[in-house]
């Protein structure tokens, strides 16, 4: 009531987001965590050029999303209050204190496909390229903006495809500039695949991504999401062209089939990890050159190890 009744008054609304802080981490407010998220994103979207009242605002919202997941409760946002989110990030495109939050909470918004249309529809992609060209250097940035561009190319539905088109060159910088995060090379791997599958890659990008997708994998093996997105995305790529499937087993930093191999012995009980391997190789079959390699390297060995070891599958 005190919000809504001071709604005009930046001082007031900074106030009471104090003291709602401190209402959420005594762990009381699960019953009214849209009442307030609705209530926070109103009073950062009215006092928009306040810029310790958005950082405050963006704390508040991600502690109280990341309550909610503790909880399994599923917070359904309404236009509105991802609309007033998306003219913070849009108000604040250069500040590198805020995004950091403000690009996360976005992310972790976009899990809902009904959030992630809305996204899609209001124009998020071209802000978030814009976001990732200027702050590359920003391994949280970049984590969060990934995540959510993989959430908004993943859908079927995606009408986006010039701009989805553009992405590629930002993520395959993305994934050159933190190789050695992987927690960022994971969310950019992710992020690779799914504009892959929306056709996104232009041929003369086949080759490049496929060798940066490769260094992930060499430099994060131990990583069953990155693993799992790394090869799915190879997949789609030699789905598409002989250029990947040659430069997969003739790259310059190692023969793609050795890694992989040592890949699948890394995961050898993670079925989910072994299938994307195996989605991987089924593409691989369709070149002559690639199974000769496959055959020199004794390939069909590790094939009847994972055929017995996953009878059931």
């Amino acid at each position: 009531e005190f919000m809504q009744a001071f709604w005009d008054i930046e001082e007031a609304q900074a106030k009471a987001i104090h003291c709602l802080a401190s209402f959420v981490r005594q762990e009381r407010a699960l019953p009214y965590l849209l009442t307030i998220a609705e209530l926070i994103t109103f009073a950062m979207r009215t006092h928009v050029d306040s810029l310790q009242l958005q950082v405050d605002g963006c704390s508040l919202l991600l502690h109280l999303f990341r309550q909610a997941l503790e909880q399994d409760v599923v917070m359904v946002l309404d236009e509105n209050v991802i609309s007033n989110l998306l003219d913070t990030v849009r108000k604040h495109s250069e500040n590198e204190e805020l995004l950091p939050s403000a690009c996360t909470l976005l992310m972790m918004i976009s899990a809902s496909e009904a959030a992630a249309a809305h996204l899609r529809k209001a124009g998020v992609i071209s802000d978030l390229l814009s976001i990732l060209r200027e702050f590359l250097h920003n391994e949280k940035i970049c984590f969060s903006c990934c995540g959510l561009l993989w959430s908004l190319a993943v859908s079927e539905n995606t009408t986006d495809q010039a701009l989805l088109k553009n992405a590629v060159p930002v993520i395959s910088a993305v994934l050159q500039e933190h190789l050695q995060n992987g927690v960022v090379t994971e969310s950019a791997c992710s992020a690779l695949w799914a504009l892959s599958l929306q056709g996104c890659l232009a041929e003369n990008e086949y080759e490049p991504t496929t060798a940066l997708l490769l260094n992930a994998l060499r430099m994060s093996p131990e990583r069953p999401v990155l693993v799992k997105s790394a090869c799915l995305a190879l997949a789609s790529l030699l789905r598409l062209s002989e250029i990947a499937a040659l430069r997969f087993i003739t790259d310059s930093e190692g023969n793609g089939i050795n890694l992989i191999k040592e890949t699948c012995r890394l995961h050898f009980n993670d079925p989910e990890v072994v299938k994307s391997i195996c989605v991987l190789m089924n593409e691989m079959v369709h070149y002559d050159d690639v199974v000769l390699d496959m055959l020199s390297q004794k390939i069909e060995e590790l094939l009847s190890e994972i055929k017995t070891h996953f009878p059931s599958s």
